[in-house]
């Protein structure tokens, strides 16, 4: 489900964030890397917490019929 953009339509990564984690939690976001090929950890992560944004937005929305 990757998606290739064109130069132009990439936007800077300007910000930085930083997260501390275990040994154990850094093991598994290595194995999961390793067994799903992901080469890059950082595009992992952020793939992740932003798709957990966008469903819980989506989730969180008004509706019409509640």
């Amino acid at each position: 489900m990757k998606r290739k953009l064109n130069k132009r339509h990439r936007l800077p990564r300007s910000c930085r964030i930083a997260i501390m984690l275990n040994e154990s939690e850094l093991r598994a976001i290595d194995k999961y890397c390793s067994r799903y090929n992901y080469s890059n950890r950082s595009a992992f992560i952020r793939q992740t917490i932003l798709q957990k944004i966008v469903h819980k937005t989506a989730e969180d929305s008004p509706t019409l019929f509640d």
